[in-house]
Parts: structure tokens; sequence; C-alpha cells
């Protein structure tokens, strides 16, 4: 990525910032964005120069994009990016995933820009792309890039495009790499499922993931059993079990009702002792090992978060006597081994939102405008690892 500052004594003279029109999301996006002297792009960027909390160490960086486009780039203005679990975690220093710190973008100090998934357009292309043009929504091929941005500059390689956007919206488009790809991986990659045979059961079923595994297990034939959080009420309780029935979960149990005996008895009644072949787990501790003690002989238990922060603990009797069988799995790493694979699995999510089989987890959108201060930015991330979100955060970008 190369990015070029305009000049102090170019910049003395700058004009008045130009304004278009403000975004419609709808199959085309008209949006306004700031232009500088000569052509220049402004665009900003949340940046940290060091790991920690992102309430202390990102920072708000102004920096400016040339028109003249190696022929290998192309520009690109974001339309929306979500706000990961795992995005806090890579600000923090405690993911695996650490992007390099650069002075690309024209940062005092060596900067990564936080993000890892979302929404763009195309707004302009070098001469030798040949996959993109202008006007084409596209998202990363792998993880790592930053997308908590304004604008950007990418290769053609980064990026894949959405081949038909018809029928989306930029946050269907820019929450479908991490969420909705785990959850489709899962359940196929790990263990064969018999349509109207099979059970699978999963923990944090009302997350993201969650919700994605219930909708591709109802379209694919998969009874499943999910597990939530007690709420504070009983009708808390019930409101969110009917949300998930509604979404296509087959039976919704709390982690209470889960660890009681009358909950693993109605566990075998439902699935017959023997089809519950799959598990998903975001949670670790007790809980976990309550949900495997459920799986039938010769299942699969996936693990994918640990939202509990505690460790997992496998009864040896699991491993001896029933055989079942543990692995973890981290779409990130997926992803960046099997970008085509990727692609035909982003596609055919997208389909399924096209046609309506398919629906968004509930979103907490913050605009990002141009005059949007830092501290708004920053007080939008805060909270994203804490629990009983009325949906997830999504920064959706307005006159940038």
């Amino acid at each position: 990525m190369t990015t070029m500052l305009i000049p102090r004594a170019v910049r003395a003279q700058a004009p008045a910032l130009s304004k278009e029109l403000a975004p419609n999301y709808g199959s085309t996006v008209c949006r306004r964005w700031k232009s500088g002297p000569y052509g220049y792009t402004q665009a900003k960027a949340l940046v940290y120069s060091k790991y920690g909390d992102p309430s202390n160490v990102l920072s708000l960086h102004t920096h400016s994009i040339s028109p003249s486009l190696p022929s290998n780039q192309l520009l690109l203005r974001t339309l929306a990016t979500p706000i990961n679990p795992a995005d806090i975690n890579q600000i923090q220093g405690v993911y695996p995933s650490r992007p390099p710190f650069t002075t690309l973008l024209g940062t005092p100090e060596p900067s990564a820009v936080g993000g890892n998934e979302g929404c763009f357009q195309v707004q302009s292309v070098g001469s030798a792309i040949k996959s993109v043009q202008k006007g084409d929504w596209v998202i990363m091929k792998n993880t790592g890039f930053g997308t908590w941005r304004t604008h950007a500059l990418a290769k053609e390689n980064n990026v894949l495009k959405i081949e038909d956007k018809e029928g989306l919206s930029p946050l269907q488009v820019g929450t479908v790499s991490v969420n909705p790809c785990t959850a489709y991986r899962m359940l196929k990659d790990f263990t064969t499922l018999e349509p109207s045979q099979d059970w699978f059961i999963q923990n944090g079923a009302n997350s993201g993931v969650g919700r994605a595994a219930i909708q591709l297990g109802r379209e694919w034939g998969y009874s499943s059993i999910n597990i939530i959080r007690d709420r504070k009420t009983a009708e808390d309780t019930e409101a969110m079990k009917k949300e998930l029935l509604d979404l296509g979960a087959t039976k919704v149990l709390t982690e209470s009702e889960l660890q009681s005996r009358e909950g693993a008895a109605h566990i075998i009644d439902w699935t017959g002792g023997k089809n519950l072949k799959l598990g998903l787990n975001c949670v670790g501790g007790p809980q976990t090992q309550a949900l495997t003690k459920t799986l039938s002989q010769g299942a699969h238990l996936v693990t994918y978060g640990a939202m509990s922060k505690q460790p997992l603990s496998v009864p040896t009797g699991l491993l001896i006597f029933k055989d079942i069988k543990f692995s973890g799995y981290w779409v990130s790493r997926w992803s960046d081994a099997h970008p085509e694979e990727k692609k035909k699995t982003v596609e055919e999510i997208l389909t399924l939102t096209r046609e309506g089989k398919f629906k968004d987890v509930p979103f907490q959108e913050m605009r990002w405008d141009w005059g949007t201060e830092e501290s708004v930015l920053k007080g939008g991330i805060a909270g994203t690892l804490e629990g009983f979100r009325s949906g997830k955060g999504v920064l959706v970008y307005g006159d940038t």
C-alpha cells in the first residue's frame, strides 16, 4: 500500500472540500467523499501504535491519497465495517494474528489500522486492474488488512469481488466473512450430518455465529439444540428463546437447564441418544463440559471461542469410551488458506440472504461522517466484549 501526503505548501492553498450526495444503501450507493487539492482523496483511519485498551491506544488519523494510482492498485471507499470481539483482542495484543505496524499512512509512529472485516466500493482502479471496476463492491480476501478507515488503497489480489450486489445492503456484505462463514464451515467440515436425522448442539446460540448456524442448519435439514445464558428475568429468557425458535432453532435451553437432570433427559429424548453428532463451543468452562456429555458416541466437539475465559475440561471417559473428538477452529486461518473456497462460501450465504432465507443479526449502527469525533468512534467500539448487547456494532460510513 502506498499513501501520498499533500505537501504543506499545497495544503495551505487547498480549496474547500467538495461534497456530494449522502449515502443511499441500496443496490447502488451514492456517497459523498472529501476531495482535496489536485484530486487528492482525504481519508481518516482508526490507528494504534501500541497494544492496549482500545479507548487508550486508538487514535483518529487523517491522511491524503494521491489520485495517481499505481497500475496494480485500486482506491476503495468504505461502506460498512463491523466491530468484532477479535478486533478488540487484536488491539489488546492478545490475539494470535497481529498486523504489522508501518508508517505508510504517514503516522508519527509505526501504526496499524483496526478492524478485519467490511464492505468496500471501488472508487477508481489502476491501469492493470482487470477483475474489478469502479462501482463494484468487494470484501478483503485475507484478514489483517485494517478496515476501520474511510478509504483504502489495495492491490487487486487483496480483494474478493461480490459478483451480485443486487438486493443486498453494505451491512449484509460487510458482516458475511467472519460469523456466517465460521458457522458454515463448522457445520460442513468436521462431521457428516444427515438431513432430517442428525442434530447439533451449540452454546452462545444468540451470538452471530450461533444465529448463522441455526439458519444454515434449518436450511440444510439439521436439527439444533441451542444453549443460551439465563437472563435476569424469566420474561427476558423466554423472549430470547422465542427469538431463536422463530429463526429456525429446533430446541432452546438455558445453561442452568442444560446442567440439570431434566435437561439431559430431554436431550436424550429429542435425539434418540445417538444422533447428536456435533457440538459447537464458544464458551468453555463447566457449561461446555455439560454440553459435551450430551454428545453421542463418536461425535465431534468444535471449539471456536472462550467467552467464559475458562479452560475446557474434558472428562477422560468421553475420550476413551465415547470416542468424542475435539478440534479447534479459527476462521482467519481457514480464510487465508482457502481464498477461493471463502469466495464460494460467501456467495452461497449472500444468495440465501438475497432469497430471504438468511437474516441479519441485530445491528447497532454507528455512523461515521467526516466530522465524527474520535471520542465518539472510540466510545462506539468500547463494550464490544461485554455481554447482553442488543446487536453487533457496525460502523456505517456517511459523508466521508
